[in-house]
Formats: C-alpha cells, structure tokens, sequence
C-alpha cells in the first residue's frame, strides 16, 4: 500500500513538473528595441508625404501615361506601371533556400509567436506559396485570383503568370504599425534538387517579377545550407543591377561556436563571389533572427548589434520611399521616352524607304531585320542625350513590330495640337524638371509644387547637384 501511494505521489509531481515547463515554455526574445529602431510609434503618413505622392500620380498621368499608351510601351515586355505600384507601400522580398528561417524572421519583426496569424514553420519545406502580408483593418486570408483581380492593388500584373501561379499566391491583411510602411513577402524556398517545371509556373519569371518591384532583399542562408546550384545562380542574374537592395542574412548564427561561425562566414562569400557582379559586396548581417532568446555561450552582444543594423537599413528604406517612388518614375519615364523615339525613327525611315512600287511589307520588314543598315539605333544616340546603356534590345522590336503593325503607329509629330503642345515636349519637361523639382522639394522637406511652372526643359543629363542634393532626409512621419 505504502509503494503505490509512493509512486501516485512520482506521479503527481511529475506531472505538476511538466504542466509547469509547458506554461513557462522556451524563454521569447525582447522585442522592444524593433518598435523603437523602426519608429513604429508613427501613425501616419505626414501632409507634405501624401501631397508629394498626389504631385507624382498627376505627372505620372498628364505626361508619361500618354506616350505609353500612344506607342504601346507595355507591349515590349518592360516593366508595367500602375497607380497601385506608385502609390503602394515599399516591398521587402525573402528570399533563400528551405528552412533556413525565412517565415521564422517575418513572425519575429512581426511579432506573430504564439497567435492565430503565426506563420507555419519546421525543419522541412513548409512555404510552397508566395505569402504577401499586408495593412488590413483586421485579418483576413485573401486568394491569389482576389488579389490579382483588384486593380486598386499592386498585383493585377501577376495574372499574366496563369491559374497554376494564382493558386500558389496568398495575401494576409492585418493590422500592425509595421505593415502600415510596408509590405512583405515570403518566397517558396529554392531546392535545388527538384526541376523548375515541376513547380506548375513559371518560377523564374515570378521571381524576376517580384525583384524588380523589392526596395530591399533579405536573401537569407542558413550555416547548414550554403551549397550553390543551378536555381540560386538564375536568382542572382535575375538580381544582377539590384546589388544595392540585397542584403544578406546569415541565419541561425547561435547554433555555431565562434570559430565555426568564422569558418561558414569566410565560406558564405567564397560561394557567393563568383555570382555577385559588384565592386563592394553587398551588406551580410550575422545573427539568429527568430523569437527565442540566444543560445548560450554565443555571441550575443554581437548578433544584437547585428539585428539593430539590420533595422536600421530596414527603417532607412521606409524613410526613402518617396524619393526612391520619384526615381523610380523618372527613369520609366527616361525608359518611355526612348522607346517612342525608336519607334518614330523605324516609322520615318519606313516613310522614307517606300517608294511607289515597292512592298510596304518587304520594307519593313527588312528594316526590322536589320536597323544598323538604316542606323536606327546610331541616329537616337547622335541626336538625343540618350545613354546606350538605355537602349532596348534589336530583337526586342522584332518582337514587337511582329505583334504590333506599323499602321498601328503615328509619328511623334502627328502627337501634337495648338493647345495642348506636343506629347514629347510634356514628357520631356517632366523628365527635366517637374520630377526633380518634386524630388528636390521632398529632399529639403518643402511643400511639394501643385503644377510646376511651364519653362523650357533642360537637357536630360541634368540632375540633383549641390549640397542640397546631400543632405539627409527629414523623417515626414508623425509621431502621436
């Protein structure tokens, strides 16, 4: 009788010990200094931010939208524009192998531990979806076609990619300071050992489409996974020009003694050398960015110092987003400019070249086939300020005017009325000065200009010069 009151009494305090460290749980990180390095105490955008937004969708519209439309610029597979894109909050894109802790970085910054709107994570593949986690009112799941089909949202473009990416495309809406300055999305991780086609889209395709619209690049590895294959070697062409939004992130750095982590540092950029075109490698920060506290016996000062970095560069493109927004437009607007220059130079000399009884179809087509014969490209180059580094490729307008007939088309001075001047002359003043004007005005935190003054615009190779171009731009967000 004594020994089963013995073992009931093991029993009970075993299980009092266990109901115990299933309350206490493992001990969760502090997260106070990510509200403060981020500012998350700003409510909302101040006056002369949505002023300046209003300003960049008016230009946008009266003297870049046309010309578009007018020579079909989104037809030559360039980046598409929408007010959804100009107007929409600065991107932050994950991407990186499998479970190197990806989804587990976004519940940190994000504070999701614990909670209904915590992202699934684990040792295995677990994100087979693209996850884009935005500013709601309260949460809610939203399907990919939902998302595409709004055109008030950033993400119509994404239905070119076909239904069998739509099912794999998933928004979640909820609020949060930190999702009120922006918007971020999670990536199925690359594996390297799987065939793209086995993905059901184009995975390439999506990825370069997500790429080119990120302000900034968390591409985040793992100590245990720093093998390069094919897939990761496509990514890092597709990201070749964007080397200032990528940031590196060596994750799970506390799993790893001091030397060990000095030994998978040094091999992180012997395997990443060889794919990074650009003189100053880009930033890698160091540290284990998830909910638990540190390991112990680690570097903890260190990761620390890491992570607050890392914030701060996060914060730093917050900060910038009006201004890299008014870049962002100009050089589309440059992009614009010289398409519908080409286009009305291959019309000219199609006009030129038409004789009486010749084809209209042999002649341009051989025009097309060959311009360096006519010096369609040379002649754009000679006679406007344009950089060749700009210039579309030959074969891109073969394509093109394959697709598009030339009857389609009117020549640039055929865009012109007695009271609305020319359509060339608006974008070009837009390019000169309206949208340095409103960068400048932004930059030195004045009101931005509701119309700018109609002068005569200046050559294009003019930009931002002088100190006042330097300095460093105010914060525009209120605190309460």
């Amino acid at each position: 009788m004594k020994s089963m009151v013995h073992v009931c009494c093991v029993l009970a305090l075993v299980a009092l010990s266990a109901a115990g460290e299933e309350n206490e749980g493992p001990a969760l990180r502090d997260r106070s200094h990510i509200e403060d390095t981020l500012r998350l105490a700003a409510a909302e955008p101040s006056v002369q931010l949505t002023a300046a937004m209003k300003t960049l969708l008016n230009i946008y519209h009266t003297a870049i939208k046309p010309v578009e439309q007018a020579f079909k610029y989104n037809e030559l597979r360039q980046h598409e524009v929408t007010d959804g894109e100009i107007t929409s909050r600065p991107m932050v894109l994950f991407l990186g192998p499998w479970s190197v802790g990806k989804s587990s970085m976004i519940n940190y910054l994000l504070g999701l531990q614990n909670t209904s709107q915590e992202l699934y994570t684990g040792a295995e593949p677990t994100t087979s979806e693209y996850t884009v986690i935005m500013h709601g009112e309260k949460f809610r799941t939203i399907e990919g076609i939902v998302m595409a089909a709004d055109s008030s949202r950033s993400f119509s473009p994404l239905e070119k990619f076909g239904q069998g990416f739509l099912e794999r495309l998933v928004g979640f809406e909820m609020p949060h300071k930190l999702l009120e300055r922006v918007t971020i999305v999670d990536t199925p991780g690359i594996i390297e050992n799987r065939k793209q086609q086995e993905r059901g889209y184009p995975y390439n395709e999506v990825c370069q489409w997500f790429i080119d619209r990120a302000d900034l690049i968390f591409l985040v590895f793992d100590p245990t996974k720093l093998d390069v294959g094919g897939e990761l070697e496509m990514l890092f062409r597709q990201m070749k020009g964007r080397e200032s939004q990528i940031r590196i992130i060596l994750n799970k750095a506390d799993s790893l003694s001091t030397q060990d982590l000095m030994r998978v540092y040094g091999a992180l950029f012997w395997s990443m050398a060889p794919l990074i075109n650009a003189t100053e490698p880009p930033r890698v920060y160091v540290s284990s960015f998830w909910t638990q506290e540190y390991a112990v016996d680690t570097s903890r000062e260190l990761f620390m110092k890491e992570e607050t970095s890392l914030l701060e560069d996060l914060n730093q493109v917050i900060e910038n987003q009006i201004e890299n927004k008014i870049a962002f437009i100009r050089q589309h607007g440059i992009r614009v400019r010289i398409h519908a220059l080409l286009v009305d130079r291959y019309l000219q000399t199609y006009h030129e070249k038409l004789g009486w009884f010749n084809d209209p179809f042999e002649v341009f087509n051989d025009i097309v086939t060959d311009p360096d014969k006519y010096y369609i490209f040379k002649s754009i180059l000679a006679k406007t300020n344009v950089s060749k580094f700009d210039l579309p490729s030959k074969e891109a307008y073969q394509d093109f005017f394959g697709v598009n007939p030339v009857s389609n088309f009117q020549q640039l001075s055929c865009h012109c009325s007695w009271m609305g001047g020319c359509m060339l002359d608006r974008l070009e003043r837009a390019i000169s000065y309206e949208l340095p004007t409103l960068l400048r005005s932004v930059s030195k935190g004045t009101p931005a200009p509701a119309k700018p003054a109609q002068t005569p615009a200046t050559p294009l190779s003019s930009s931002c010069k002088g100190p006042e171009c330097e300095e460093k731009s105010p914060n525009r967000w209120r605190r309460h």
